[in-house]
């Protein structure tokens, strides 16, 4: 019995050793060393340095009038928590759903009033983790006038700012085009 259970204890332990500690250490010290902004959070850091203040992997809640607002997250009890991290589970069908979207309209087109483009769909539902930090072109471009009016900027220079943060699809096949509602709130307030 022992000539079996020795070997058999004595892999396990090895591969535990090897699978749990080694290769852990060694992807962590790639990562560090081949991505380090990205291994340490992506973190947005103010023009003039000092403290992060956000980190371009994780929405924010940006309720101002003169900034731009991201998607709506779905964490609870507070927005954008990656603590509770998650999709709200509300089916296309689900009444609940439909009555959300339909007051998220309602409180774009308060907000902007003198608004009659369609609403983009990423501006009134949350995405499945709840914590998404980039909002599509269009849904930039629709707050535009609204953040325009508000800063007291030109609409066309506004306008402009967004289309200067649009990061295409990554590699040019992956996903959609996006805006990074911390990074272009940034660039806004960095506008004189």
């Amino acid at each position: 019995m022992t000539a079996h259970l020795r070997p058999a204890l004595s892999l396990l332990l090895a591969l535990s050793l090897l699978t749990g500690v080694g290769y852990p250490l060694l992807v962590t010290a790639l990562g560090g060393a081949l991505f380090p902004r990205e291994a340490a959070g992506s973190l947005v850091y103010p023009a003039g340095g000092g403290a992060p203040i956000g980190s371009a992997l994780i929405g924010q809640s940006f309720t101002d009038p003169g900034h731009f607002w991201g998607r709506p997250s779905a964490s609870t009890p507070q927005p954008y928590n990656g603590l509770a991290s998650g999709g709200s589970n509300l089916g296309p069908t689900n009444p609940a759903l439909l009555d959300a979207v339909r007051e998220r309209i309602a409180a774009l087109r308060a907000a902007d009033p003198g608004n009659t483009q369609a609403v983009p769909v990423d501006l009134v539902t949350a995405s499945a983790s709840g914590l998404d930090p980039d909002i599509s072109p269009a849904a930039a471009l629709y707050q535009a006038g609204r953040v325009a009016r508000q800063r007291g900027l030109a609409l066309e220079r506004v306008e402009d700012l967004v289309r200067r943060q649009v990061r295409p699809r990554q590699w040019g096949i992956l996903g959609e085009p996006r805006v990074n509602v911390l990074q272009l709130n940034l660039a806004l307030d960095g506008l004189h």
